[in-house]
């Protein structure tokens, strides 16, 4: 009998490129998404995560194009609702790994009703926030997250005059599971953040600084500016908002990892067709 040295072989392992789509990404050179695209994979590669039990879910805007170039599932929503999208996912199909993208504008701004929702639920699932602090789509106004006194928009010349969002402490207050902090110029960081984002139990939240170099070419600097947050993370989400309201907003890595128990509604495993005609049968 003849025998074959890959008689037996284990397959190989997955790499980020089985991960990507064949179609390219149109984002402005130098976008910090390419790096959070490319963190992503990695992060898939590294927990080997089966494409077809996989789930990407985005709403609108620059980042939000995510979807498209995976080959995982995806779903590309309407602008805010991505995480109404994924969370009746997630509670539908339990068995799938959801990962949501979006932006601070997407995310913080016409989805802020559902972000704050999402962290007190507390639904097993991702969301990844590329922060750029602008709506780089819509060509350069202020976003949530963008500071008061920014004055390169056309929009707002004197600075739009409100404190902005601060993702991370938003995150804390409002109940998320899991809140970190990565930087797109450290694509092997963010990707060690997702993969633990994912597999921690509840609702995570990765902050991801990325740069807008287009519309905000002073972002540049965030290279020389972000620095490692410094401390353990923390259990206690009243330890993890004091340490949080002594950030400045540019420490990388993990405020919180709770221990709250994620939602998940008691459900039967199989539902006939006839018995949820008949249940909203008049």
């Amino acid at each position: 009998m003849d025998t074959h040295i890959n008689d037996g072989a284990a397959p190989a392992a997955p790499t980020a490129q089985d991960y990507k789509s064949a179609v390219k990404p149109i984002w402005c050179p130098g976008c910090g998404d390419y790096s959070v695209l490319a963190a992503v994979t990695r992060a898939f590669a590294a927990m080997g995560l089966e494409r077809h039990n996989t789930a990407v879910v985005s709403g609108i805007g620059c980042s939000s194009r995510i979807p498209a170039y995976t080959s995982v599932y995806g779903f590309h929503g309407v602008h805010g609702r991505a995480l109404a999208a994924a969370s009746g996912l997630k509670l539908a199909r339990p068995d799938l790994t959801v990962v949501v993208f979006g932006g601070d504008g997407d995310g913080f701004s016409i989805g802020g009703n559902h972000f704050l929702h999402a962290c007190r639920r507390n639904i097993d699932m991702t969301y990844v926030v590329m922060d750029n602090q602008v709506y780089g789509m819509t060509k350069g106004q202020a976003s949530p997250t963008t500071e008061s006194d920014w004055c390169e928009s056309k929009l707002t010349p004197t600075g739009p005059g409100v404190s902005p969002i601060q993702p991370v402490q938003l995150a804390i207050a409002c109940g998320a599971n899991f809140v970190a902090r990565g930087f797109s110029g450290d694509p092997n960081g963010v990707a060690r953040l997702i993969t633990e984002a994912i597999n921690h139990p509840g609702f995570s939240v990765v902050q991801v600084l990325s740069p807008c170099v287009t519309f905000r070419p002073e972002q540049r600097e965030w290279k020389s500016t972000v620095r490692p947050y410094g401390r353990e993370p923390a259990a206690d989400p009243a330890l993890a908002m004091r340490n949080a309201l002594e950030d400045d907003g540019f420490g990388l890595g993990i405020f919180l990892a709770g221990q709250r128990r994620p939602y998940r509604p008691e459900r039967a495993d199989t539902v006939s067709i006839a018995a949820i005609e008949e249940e909203f049968a008049v």
